[in-house]
């Protein structure tokens, strides 16, 4: 498995750990933002990173049997574990901004579903692929992601992630002084057209 170490040093090397000032999909500010398409862009190093995740999950989750990922982030990375356990991977896409199955992917009854998604700060979208899950009468048994920046959340026990961040986050009208003087970035994909 990939060190904590040398797992920042990989998200350096392929300029996915950026410095700045950032609006997260969430509305919230951060003054760094884990690019986790400029590491999924160096297939090598990408390779590492979602093995030691994959290793992470079989000792943790015994028993599942379907990938769940949100487009867009988490489609690579589900595709790659689903590769590795040999797992069934299937996505599910926004319409009219709710997370929906298409393309003839189905979640059948009491089948045990594993979330896998690129980065976690609030949760939404995980929490929203959950409510996708029990919709269709899924049993939601986990999350994987490579960045886990979460804070508190309360499935937080149930993520699986490559690295942990402590990285803070601001509501607009609380912002430090140090993120003010700095051009905003919107590096999300949630928000585009």
């Amino acid at each position: 498995m990939l060190s904590l170490k040398n797992s920042l040093a990989v998200l350096k090397k392929t300029d996915a750990l950026l410095e700045g000032h950032f609006v997260l999909s969430s509305g919230l500010h951060s003054p760094q933002y884990v690019q986790c398409a400029k590491l999924l862009s160096k297939p090598n190093h990408a390779k590492k990173f979602i093995s030691s995740l994959a290793t992470k999950v079989k000792r943790r989750i015994k028993s599942f049997d379907v990938i769940l990922s949100p487009a867009m982030g988490g489609i690579i990375i589900g595709y790659e574990i689903g590769r590795l356990l040999k797992k069934e991977t299937i996505f599910c896409e926004r319409v009219n901004k709710k997370f929906k199955l298409r393309r003839g992917f189905n979640i059948n009854k009491k089948a045990k579903i594993l979330i896998v998604e690129d980065v976690i700060t609030t949760g939404k979208s995980s929490l929203e692929c959950v409510r996708l899950i029990k919709r269709f009468g899924g049993k939601f048994v986990g999350i994987a992601c490579l960045i886990d920046r979460s804070k508190k959340l309360r499935m937080s026990k149930k993520i699986i992630s490559q690295v942990k961040l402590d990285i803070p986050v601001y509501k607009r009208n609380k912002l430090p002084t140090s993120l003010k003087n700095i051009q905003i970035t919107t590096p999300g994909s949630r928000y585009l057209r």
